[in-house]
């Protein structure tokens, strides 16, 4: 297992999974999450669980921007903070 944050790896994370929401492509958007993903929401709230933050983002086409470079495990996003 591989966790890196920050850099331009996570950089380019965070835009792949923005175009694929924006793009609609749900596909894409859950290779590039991880399944034990932690999703943090403005008001702290987190929701876990690859399949959770899918549901919750069914809906929106822009993704928000991370407040910080997303965490990465083997290559897919682990920790996403609004």
């Amino acid at each position: 297992m591989t966790a890196t944050s920050g850099g331009t790896e996570s950089g380019d994370a965070a835009t792949a999974a923005r175009d694929a929401a924006a793009a609609g492509n749900r596909a894409a958007l859950r290779l590039l999450l991880h399944p034990y993903l932690h999703w943090t929401l403005p008001d702290g709230h987190v929701v876990r669980g690859r399949s959770n933050v899918l549901a919750l983002l069914a809906d929106v086409r822009d993704l928000p921007a991370p407040a910080s470079p997303p965490e990465l495990r083997d290559g897919q996003i682990y920790r996403w903070r609004c």
